[in-house]
């Protein structure tokens, strides 16, 4: 919680994250928005965007193991990436990469990527090779970007520097009779 640092001095550091997603469809670009916080299970709360850090030692948990812990209205630190659009059949993509230092006291880091016209695993792939990427440029892995994504990925894994990469996406095709669609990618931070 956000006055917990007033109270105790100490910074506040998430010590859990959960990833989730969601869609929504709404004739008003604002309530699309909150379909798709509600299809992904966070509508009942504030929402605090962050930026890409993976505190150290965070574990990662399901949204249902997390849920009985939030209370309504609570401050929810997000790295969110999200989608809106009006254009009937149009197909957009909301990504979170994740990826995780195998040093437990090093952070790791998420990232958030959206597209318009790339299909779900492509843009899920992209996310997680981008946040793997920035997690080797702090380890001081050599990456060649003109390298094929499978060989990043293997440069990765046999670096012992990552640990695991992961992803979240959410894909839709926009709907045909031009309501607002708007897809939503989130890692949640908890204390």
């Amino acid at each position: 919680m956000v006055y917990s640092y007033y109270l105790s001095g100490m910074p506040t550091v998430p010590t859990r994250v959960f990833l989730t997603k969601g869609v929504g469809r709404h004739k008003e670009k604002l309530a699309s928005f909150e379909q798709a916080l509600r299809a992904a299970g966070i509508e009942k709360y504030n929402i605090v965007n962050v930026s890409s850090i993976l505190p150290p030692g965070a574990k990662v948990i399901s949204r249902d193991r997390a849920q009985p812990s939030l209370v309504q209205g609570q401050i929810l630190y997000c790295v969110m990436s999200r989608a809106s659009t009006n254009e009937p059949n149009r197909l957009l993509s909301a990504s979170i990469g994740m990826a995780v230092p195998a040093d437990p006291a090093a952070y790791g880091y998420i990232s958030e990527h959206h597209a318009f016209g790339q299909k779900e695993r492509v843009s899920g792939d992209y996310a997680e090779d981008l946040a793997a990427m920035m997690l080797a440029s702090t380890l001081g892995i050599e990456l060649d970007l003109d390298q094929s994504y499978d060989e990043r990925r293997e440069i990765y894994r046999v670096s012992n520097g990552i640990v695991r990469t992961t992803s979240i996406t959410q894909s839709a095709v926009a709907d045909k009779t031009g309501l607002w669609t708007t897809v939503l990618a989130a890692a949640v931070l908890l204390e």
